[in-house]
């Protein structure tokens, strides 16, 4: 069991050192949190995070927090695929992911795009940093 972090929580994290998605993340390397990803995933963490217009983040920053996040899992291979419904087909991935991954938590600014009852929780960053630091969520640590 791990978890799973829709982009906008990377980049939020990324942009904003101190603030929530960037003391979540701190705490999910320092736990050694699994981090549930495939190659789609993977793709579009360094897709997102190398664009113009977040050129603000500094590259040794932007590489240095995808190698330590990425780290923490190993790519999902042959994900199924998740047939339901979703409001951005584009988050399609993280579901998948996090239905093949037994993800405890998805990560997400983005509530409103993820369906109820999908077998995990849906947060956003500042939930599922108090849960973590609650002790609420639990992970057996990443390798």
């Amino acid at each position: 069991m791990g978890i799973v972090l829709d982009t906008n929580v990377l980049v939020s994290a990324m942009l904003g050192p101190g603030r929530v998605p960037d003391l979540l993340v701190d705490l999910l390397l320092e736990r050694r949190v699994p981090l549930l990803y495939d190659a789609r995933i993977r793709a579009e963490y360094e897709d997102v995070v190398r664009r113009p217009k977040f050129k603000a983040i500094p590259s040794s920053r932007r590489e240095a927090m995808l190698e330590r996040l990425l780290s923490l899992g190993k790519p999902l291979e042959a994900v199924p695929v998740f047939e339901g419904t979703l409001s951005d087909p584009d988050d399609r991935i993280f579901v998948e992911v996090a239905l093949a991954g037994r993800a405890s938590a998805l990560v997400t600014g983005n509530l409103k795009d993820y369906p109820v009852g999908l077998g995990f929780d849906v947060l956003p960053p500042a939930t599922a940093l108090a849960m973590l630091h609650d002790g609420a969520l639990r992970f057996a640590p990443a390798p």
